[in-house]
């Protein structure tokens, strides 16, 4: 069957992303055991290698110096939005017995430790991964929700897939729909924070 073979695909993905996190892992504990045996030394050659703060302005093109307060301005609706998901999650989701998302899990800010960055550097580092992380926490809050209320995959593909999106039901399967609603939502429960 057509939806097995992805049930199979969707298992080899995750056998895949498991590896590559193992990987990645022990790619960072080495790095970690590195920086340890040699933390002056590397503090030393990040400072060398740090471009300043003036110097970065100064040769940064034109065109990035004018479109930064465009980039920064996205920030006020991206707080706004944070704001508001983060209230629907703490009201709604008790409500309907889903298991919050941690916010932890998705925003992550540690890239302003790193000394060979300079002040304006460790701000754009800092944007990138509230924003992006903002984005990852509100997808999967999106998805939980999606997966109480319509677990149905489209019709067409789809460019992009939250972490729930595999579970739903295939389009036109009403069958399975009402019979096994009730499994997705009581899984949303079994997740832990």
């Amino acid at each position: 069957m057509e939806h097995q073979k992805i049930d199979e695909l969707v298992a080899k993905i995750k056998v895949l992303e498991a590896e590559l996190e193992a990987e990645l892992h022990q790619e960072y504990e080495k790095f970690t055991c590195e920086i340890t045996k040699k933390r002056e030394e590397i503090l030393a050659s990040y400072r060398k290698e740090r471009l300043g703060t003036l110097r970065y302005l100064l040769t940064a093109p034109i065109l990035h110096l004018l479109s930064s307060p465009v980039i920064w301005l996205v920030l006020i609706p991206a707080l706004i939005l944070d704001g508001f998901v983060s209230v629907y999650q703490w009201v709604c989701f008790p409500i309907y017995k889903i298991t919050k998302v941690k916010r932890s899990d998705y925003i992550i800010i540690d890239r302003h430790r790193l000394a060979y960055l300079n002040v304006i550097e460790k701000l754009n580092c800092l944007y990138c991964s509230y924003f992006n992380g903002l984005m990852g926490y509100i997808s999967e809050i999106a998805g939980r929700t999606e997966q109480y209320w319509c677990p149905i995959r489209h019709a067409t593909r789809v460019k992009f897939m939250h972490n729930n999106y595999k579970k739903f039901f295939d389009y036109g399967d009403s069958e399975n729909f009402r019979q096994r609603i009730a499994e997705l939502r009581e899984d949303l429960r079994e997740e832990k924070e």
